[in-house]
């Protein structure tokens, strides 16, 4: 009787461990790292995503464009969100690695504002003050003809794929001053920035709550704007993948790139690809 009980309870466990296994061999997982601009947006669509396909799960990070093509080149991850191209350094890795520079997939338009406390005077900056605000050269707001005071200026640390876009942008043969705080992420500039009257960061369009984005050559940062390339640092939001994507992935891209996740672009503040119509 008891050699009984113990061959059920035997088969009992087979069944359950079988079972167990079973579920964790459905349940795929998709791991995206990189841009801090795009951790947000990322997560709603993944999020979106696993709606419709219950058996798939997201582990999605932020740590900035730099640490996320870090760990595509090392294979840690699926996809690489960024906020700005690949270097020829990185490109060159990518090609040594896995024999070609990988793929990349331009997924909304955002256009990189400048922020400023709500309680300024300051609506708008041409190229010139912004490259004197950000090497630090001029930091008295009187000496801009905005106002008076001393700047305060909050950038994104090194890794940032916006601070190396705005380099590239303004700051082509220079650097940004070593005394401009840093921070890790856009929301920690835009708490900065509320709490400080002269302060000026920057960030992505799909962010600033309780701050001003102001114009640059006394052009707005809006969507208009963005999708004519009139405003002038308008840029792409990219996904990076070390080879041409299959199955799981190669599906949330080309939803990503559908109208409806072309939606969600747009209600999280960014530029979608083509107009959306709903």
């Amino acid at each position: 009787m008891k050699e009984k009980i113990y061959s059920i309870l035997i088969t009992i466990a087979m069944l359950l461990t079988s079972c167990s296994t079973t579920q964790i061999e459905h349940d795929e997982v998709i791991v995206i790292k990189g841009s801090d601009t795009m951790l947000h947006l990322t997560e709603k669509l993944a999020d979106a995503f696993s709606e419709l396909h219950p058996n798939l799960k997201f582990h999605v990070f932020g740590g900035g464009t730099t640490s996320g093509i870090d760990k595509l080149l090392s294979g840690s991850i699926d996809i690489c969100t960024a906020s700005r191209n690949l270097t020829s350094l990185e490109a060159k890795k990518l090609a040594q690695y896995y024999g070609s520079i990988g793929m990349y997939y331009l997924i909304a338009k955002d256009a990189v504002s400048i922020y400023v406390n709500r309680n300024t005077k300051i609506f708008n900056l041409t190229f010139e003050q912004l490259k004197k605000i950000f090497t630090c050269s001029s930091l008295q707001l009187d000496s801009l003809n905005i106002g008076k005071g001393e700047i305060k200026l909050a950038i994104r640390e090194a890794g940032s794929g916006t601070r190396k876009f705005l380099k590239n942008s303004i700051l082509p043969n220079s650097d940004f001053c070593k005394s401009a705080t840093e921070f890790t992420t856009t929301e920690d500039i835009i708490d900065f920035i509320k709490k400080h009257k002269n302060a000026i960061g920057f960030g992505g369009i799909g962010f600033g709550k309780g701050i001003r984005k102001i114009s640059i050559n006394g052009i707005k940062p809006n969507i208009r704007n963005a999708k004519s390339d009139r405003y002038p640092l308008t840029r792409y939001l990219h996904f990076f993948t070390s080879r041409s994507p299959s199955g799981k992935v190669k599906k949330f891209i080309d939803w990503v790139l559908s109208p409806d996740g072309q939606k969600i672009v747009k209600e999280e503040g960014f530029i979608p690809l083509w107009e959306i119509n709903y």
